[in-house]
């Protein structure tokens, strides 16, 4: 089993496929089976997403094991889970979700000092594939320098 400290599941596709414009800690509210199966890292974002739901924010498709010790308290993996943000942060993220082509995709799945599980989430554009391009130039022209350096 993982220390808690130690879980950070990350979603490595989000900034490679969407450029970041704002980014935000969100709490998550889970049953007492699913935390357990995220303190032992058996979770994945990679294909969640996050949608309003009369005024409030929840995430979709964001798969999370059964508890193995868990009897008829286990819950459905991808169910809708929701994400506690103060009410401010809510209407500001609502508001933007507003402009054309932007959504609220998660970057990571972390346990705080406390041992609640939080989120990150950030507001996002898709990236063209042009950008991507340009993306993969800069990563391998960095590649390169720092192997002649060495």
């Amino acid at each position: 089993m993982a220390s808690e400290n130690s879980i950070n599941i990350k979603n490595k596709k989000a900034s490679f496929e969407y450029s970041f414009i704002d980014k935000y800690v969100a709490g998550i509210q889970l049953t007492g089976t699913e935390i357990k199966s995220v303190r032992e890292a058996k979770s994945n974002i990679n294909d969640a997403f996050c949608v309003f739901l009369n005024d409030e924010l929840f995430i979709r498709n964001m798969h999370i094991a059964p508890y193995f010790n868990g009897t008829y308290n286990n819950v459905g993996e991808k169910r809708d889970r929701k994400l506690l943000l103060n009410k401010r942060e809510l209407d500001k993220l609502q508001g933007k979700l507003k402009d054309k082509g932007l959504t609220i995709i998660p970057l990571r799945l972390f346990i705080s000092e406390k041992g609640y599980a939080k989120l990150e989430i950030a507001l996002a554009k898709g990236k063209k594939l042009y950008d991507k391009r340009d993306d993969i130039k800069k990563k391998d022209i960095e590649r390169e320098t720092s192997r002649s350096l060495k």
